[in-house]
């Protein structure tokens, strides 16, 4: 038997607001937030680093819940 426990994780991320990409993302993108958040998600499942956290895991593993 498993359980899920929901819990989340508060990121910042601090952007030079002069620089081209920075604003190209405010101008182009509706929730710069969530953008930001499903591009973390991405990452951390193809760049397989779920898979580094979870490897060895015995009692617990970790995911992205989207």
């Amino acid at each position: 038997m498993t359980i899920s426990i929901e819990h989340s994780v508060n990121l910042v991320t601090e952007f030079d607001e002069t620089h081209p990409i920075t604003q190209r993302l405010l101008s182009s993108v509706e929730n710069p937030s969530q953008f930001l958040a499903d591009m973390f998600a991405t990452l951390l499942i193809e760049e397989g680093f779920i898979d580094k956290i979870n490897e060895g895991g015995t009692y617990a593993i970790l995911k992205v819940v989207r």
